[in-house]
């Protein structure tokens, strides 16, 4: 849902932006809360997941394709503050680098797929897990619907910037209805790889798991062959030893050069669902050349190589290195302004 220059006219653009910037520096306050020395590398390593992850487009219907937006995923990995600024991180490089997302349209992109995802989906998941038993597969299940829902939420969200400034005269009605319907079906893709990497931290280290924190069921007690709520004054549960993440880090890094180096060839070259639905619709008559297009990296390809699975794989090694240091760069410098506090690591229950 990468928006481009030209689909969104100057003024809105602006205050998009405006909007996107004033999130982003609450953001870095707030992430100040979430990230320390054991998070911090983690979170770098989100962000280089998910643009990974987003190029690998999966098909979703006849002639269009659909890829992660991944706010779910980071705000429910990383915390909701955090959440926006690996997404943003990820739109920065894949617009500077990639020519992949307009530069006069990077604050509309990170408004709909940095904010609005993240706090859609943070705010279902939590409402979520308040209700369902306290279990790790209760998690597992509140991601999938919290990015089942964010996605054509996000899309709903562009159509109304879309409707307020955008360059052509189109009927918004079937707009809306064709963004919603297929953001839709890409919500679904979205949820599972959701759900599959939440639970796959869960089972291996559930303490880095952010969204996790904190969730413990009630002690109970059997009393007369009924089990009743222990009294208030037990003992604490007992918690996980928070050991360095650093080999954790480290196979997911391997991981998402894995997938942007190689799996990333085998990805659908259908047109993601808003470029389709531009083309159909006739909102994309008026869209501009990318300022980046000279980028020796464009369009996720290395210049100069004309083997396209050594171009493309080198260009998706690339663009996961390059996120994954800016991102722990980014987060590091947040986690270090923490001076003089107890940076201590936080512990998670044992039983989630």
């Amino acid at each position: 849902m990468h928006v481009p220059d030209g689909f969104i006219n100057a003024p809105v653009s602006a205050v998009a932006g405006v909007v996107a910037a004033g999130a982003v520096a609450v953001s870095l306050r707030g992430a100040r809360r979430e990230l320390d020395e054991r998070t911090a590398p983690l979170a770098g390593l989100v962000a280089a997941f998910i643009f990974a992850v987003q190029m690998l487009n999966f098909p979703v219907a006849a002639g269009t394709s659909g890829h992660l937006l991944g706010g779910a995923l980071a705000a429910i990995l990383v915390g909701p503050y955090t959440g926006v600024l690996c997404v943003s991180v990820v739109l920065l490089m894949q617009g500077i680098l990639f020519a992949d997302g307009g530069l006069t349209a990077l604050g509309v992109n990170i408004s709909i797929m940095a904010v609005v995802t993240v706090v859609v989906a943070y705010a279902v998941f939590r409402g979520l897990v308040k209700v369902l038993p306290k279990k790790r597969p209760s998690v597992t299940a509140s991601a999938f619907v919290a990015a089942l829902i964010s996605v054509p939420t996000a899309a709903a969200v562009f159509t109304l910037a879309y409707a307020i400034g955008g360059t052509t005269d189109v009927p918004i009605g079937s707009v809306l209805t064709a963004m919603v319907g297929v953001h839709t079906l890409i919500g679904m893709g979205e949820a599972a790889i959701t759900a599959l990497t939440v639970g796959a931290v869960i089972a291996v280290r559930p303490d880095l798991v952010y969204g996790a924190r904190g969730l413990t069921a009630p002690l109970k007690l059997r009393v007369n062959g009924e089990l009743v709520d222990a009294p208030a004054a037990q003992p604490e549960p007992v918690a996980v030893a928070a050991g360095s993440p650093r080999k954790f880090v480290l196979a997911g890094l391997g991981v998402s050069l894995l997938l942007a180096g190689v799996v990333s060839f085998y990805a659908s070259a259908d047109p993601d669902g808003l470029e389709k639905v531009a083309a159909d619709k006739g909102i994309d008559a008026k869209v501009e050349d990318h300022a980046a297009a000279d980028s020796p990296l464009a369009d996720y390809g290395v210049e100069g190589l004309t083997n396209a699975r050594l171009s493309g794989g080198l260009a998706g090694v690339i663009g996961v290195g390059v996120t994954v240091v800016a991102g722990t760069g980014v987060f590091w410098a947040v986690r270090k302004r923490r001076t003089g506090e107890d940076c201590s690591p936080t512990s998670v229950p044992e039983k989630v």
